[in-house]
């Protein structure tokens, strides 16, 4: 099993509760992301563009603990940004679980191994490390050479002093799925618990622009990365949602499923759009135009966009009708099973292959990896000698500096 069955079982009761409350609009995930520094710079991220003030800025442990109160969900992500630069984020993470939410503190990993002995194993807390893949294609993403190593050595730790541990990968349009396939191979071997996989969304501001992918394309792409997946790969995921990813299963966005608080406040609509903020998260539900956003919407901006914090939460909603149950044993029982291809499908695979060739061709000759983000003042070896020192840039009050 992919979760503990006390997870498991949390969850079930909690939305089993929302629906017979009649609630049609639920949180499922608090997206919390105390602050948006980082010591990388993710070609795909849409959060580095934000100026120094900004990024200085952080959500104090009392502010994010009462979100999460505020929200109710039963899973809080702890994104960012790079969670564990925060002076707090143990009396987060000490919080949430006294508050019994199951945690995903999501990282990059190159400061996890120096900060595990901040933290005690516990079955509400997940460290779940980004990686885009085998040694390559990771580094490569992240714009900085030697991050897979380091995150792979931290994992191994992590693993091995009894901490849960999970996988998190953003696949863009350059993906090889048989490069695919031996990564999540190499993850099993290290003993995660589980792997997450998703397609990168389209951040207007992202620094590389080419990558991302279109809603047709990314149904192939993962038709062929998760077609007959090994019985060894555990997904951290719904089997409905794989079967999106497939194009097995049709949903409509669910933006209210994974509501985002961060240093501005309610995030409105949804993680990966910022159209304005709200104080409360009551505010946010209650003065949001849902029906703009998604599939059936009018934001232009939605129609690419199958990422999970958006479709996951449709897809557990759905697990728990009648349709969906039978829907999710389909998805279960045909997950290992050999998928064929349509001739239309494999012309369309063929056109994105190729068009990744040529952009790889055309970068032939500039600099592989990673510059960008080595001189950077938020760098990895900088920021451990500023959280050594007690810098006073990271440590923020909290007086104005949650808005």
């Amino acid at each position: 099993m992919a979760v503990p069955i006390s997870q498991a079982w949390t969850v079930a009761t909690y939305v089993l509760g929302q629906k017979l409350r009649g609630r049609k609009r639920y949180p499922l995930v608090l997206m919390l992301e105390p602050l948006f520094r980082c010591n990388l710079a993710c070609e795909g991220c849409g959060k580095i563009q934000f100026p120094d003030h900004i990024l200085k800025k952080r959500v104090s442990a009392e502010k994010a603990l009462a979100a999460a109160e505020e929200c109710g969900a039963p899973i809080v992500s702890i994104a960012g940004g790079e969670p564990l630069i925060h002076p707090e984020i143990e009396q987060i993470v000490d919080g949430l679980i006294k508050q019994g939410r199951y945690i995903y503190l999501c990282t990059n990993a190159l400061l996890l191994e120096r900060a595990l002995k901040k933290f005690k194993p516990h079955k509400q807390l997940t460290f779940s490390v980004h990686m885009d893949g085998l040694k390559e294609e990771h580094d490569r993403s992240v714009s900085r050479d030697g991050t897979f190593d380091i995150a792979l050595k931290a994992i191994k730790k992590a693993v091995d002093m009894g901490f849960r541990v999970t996988t998190n990968t953003t696949l863009f349009n350059n993906a090889d799925p048989d490069r695919v396939h031996e990564f999540f191979d190499k993850m099993m071997e290290t003993g995660v618990e589980s792997m997450m996989t998703s397609p990168g969304y389209p951040y207007e501001k992202a620094p590389e622009q080419e990558i991302f992918l279109e809603r047709n394309r990314t149904k192939v792409l993962f038709k062929k990365i998760l077609g007959g997946a090994k019985k060894e790969w555990r997904f951290n995921h719904s089997p409905n949602f794989l079967a999106i990813l497939k194009g097995d299963i049709e949903y409509d966005c669910t933006p209210w499923g994974n509501p985002t608080y961060n240093v501005f406040g309610w995030q409105k609509p949804c993680y990966l759009l910022g159209d304005g903020y709200t104080k409360t998260f009551k505010q946010l539900m209650e003065t949001t135009e849902w029906a703009r956003f998604g599939q059936h919407g009018t934001d232009e901006r939605c129609k690419d966009c199958m990422v999970h914090c958006g479709y996951e939460a449709s897809a557990v909603d759905d697990s728990f009708s009648l349709g969906g149950a039978i829907r999710m044993w389909k998805a279960s029982k045909n997950m290992h099973k050999p998928v064929t291809f349509t001739d239309e499908e494999e012309h369309l695979y063929a056109q994105l292959r190729a068009d990744a060739k040529k952009r790889e061709e055309a970068k032939a000759g500039a600099s592989a990896c990673c510059s960008s983000s080595k001189d950077m003042t938020s760098g990895r070896d900088e920021l451990i000698a500023q959280m050594d020192r007690g810098q006073a840039d990271l440590k923020v009050s909290a007086d104005g500096a949650d808005r």
